[in-house]
């Protein structure tokens, strides 16, 4: 019950600052969804920063790992809200800002986590 409950208040605090991200930086529909991949690039680097620091001291299972990765960065990224505006381009027929925003997430996404676990090894280093 104990890990549901870091689960749980590390979610909400992510989805939180999710929802903060998007009123500070508003889109209009059929607009650059800039919000929603600014959240996905720092959960992605704060992952690879969070899963690089475990991995160093051997807290994959505790639970600060558990409120910061699964939960906070769980809430703060979102692949449903990616997922759905990729479709919207792709019914509006923005075939080219479909594919910068699919390249810009997937491939910063793998640089922000490889980024982040390269920044943990420098610092430990």
């Amino acid at each position: 019950m104990k890990t549901l409950l870091f689960i749980f208040l590390g979610g909400g605090l992510g989805s939180v600052f999710r929802f903060l991200i998007s009123k500070l930086i508003p889109v209009t529909k059929g607009a650059f969804p800039w919000p929603t991949l600014i959240a996905n690039l720092i959960g992605c680097l704060l992952i690879g920063i969070l899963v690089g620091w475990a991995f160093k001291s051997n807290l994959l299972r505790s639970e600060l790992y558990l409120f910061t990765v699964i939960g906070f960065c769980g809430g703060l990224t979102t692949f449903s809200t990616f997922s759905y505006e990729g479709l919207e381009f792709l019914k509006s027929g923005n075939y080219s800002l479909f594919l910068s925003y699919v390249s810009i997430s997937l491939i910063g996404g793998f640089i922000m986590v490889a980024s982040g676990f390269s920044l943990v090894r420098i610092i430990n280093s």
